[in-house]
């Protein structure tokens, strides 16, 4: 696969991911809180019905997908993320919540994974989540093209993600970004440009809205 970033095999990913998380997972909803900022603006925006099945794309420690199946008590959800290690803590910690039946997590790349291959699954899914994912996933482009091919018409792509800070005074910009860099996280306008070509292009509708001075950005982009 290649990307703008460069050609990087699914093993090589999977094997950064499992080096970054090995030890940070034990701590990462202590310490994302403060600055993963509109997740559960997204969550409650998602509107899931019973009839949807919800993949969140890179889910992590399944904060996200747990918080939602408390909100959704209905929610068929799914995760993949390529980091096995990430994992171990998502599956503990939807089995300490009761939910080892309700969310099923599995192992998978952003830009290759399917519905059957991972979970058996002889339906697509029709909503699927990006939270904070895209802009650390080095085929990012691939993995939106990929998400928005499995979706039928009228599926969504949910988004959340870093903005451009351009509301917050320069000073505070500029510290913002340097503290985003210390865990190796950087806002991308090239992700919200492309999904401005897709709806371009005629490929769905897209609705953007920017969150605190610009600090992240919430994106929908239904299919048409």
């Amino acid at each position: 696969m290649l990307s703008q970033e460069g050609s990087v095999s699914e093993s090589q990913i999977k094997s950064n991911m499992d080096a970054m998380y090995r030890w940070t997972r034990h701590v990462y909803d202590a310490s994302r809180k403060y600055y993963l900022l509109g997740r559960d603006k997204l969550i409650g925006r998602l509107g899931i019905t019973q009839n949807d099945l919800v993949c969140e794309v890179g889910c992590g420690t399944a904060r996200n997908l747990i918080k939602m199946k408390k909100r959704y008590p209905e929610a068929k959800l799914y995760g993949i993320d390529a980091s096995d290690e990430m994992l171990k803590t998502a599956q503990g910690s939807i089995d300490h919540n009761g939910f080892e039946n309700d969310i099923k997590i599995a192992n998978g790349f952003a830009q290759s994974f399917s519905a059957g291959q991972q979970f058996g699954l002889d339906r697509i899914f029709n909503k699927f989540v990006f939270s904070y994912s895209l802009s650390i996933i080095p085929p990012w482009q691939e993995s939106l093209d990929h998400a928005l091919d499995i979706l039928p018409s009228g599926g969504e792509i949910h988004i959340v993600d870093f903005g451009s800070c351009d509301g917050q005074p320069p000073f505070l910009r500029k510290i913002i970004f340097w503290w985003l860099k210390m865990f190796h996280v950087f806002y991308k306008p090239e992700i919200e440009a492309y999904l401005r070509e897709l709806e371009a292009t005629g490929k769905g509708l897209l609705h953007v809205e920017h969150l605190y001075g610009g600090y992240c950005y919430l994106a929908v982009f239904k299919k048409a």
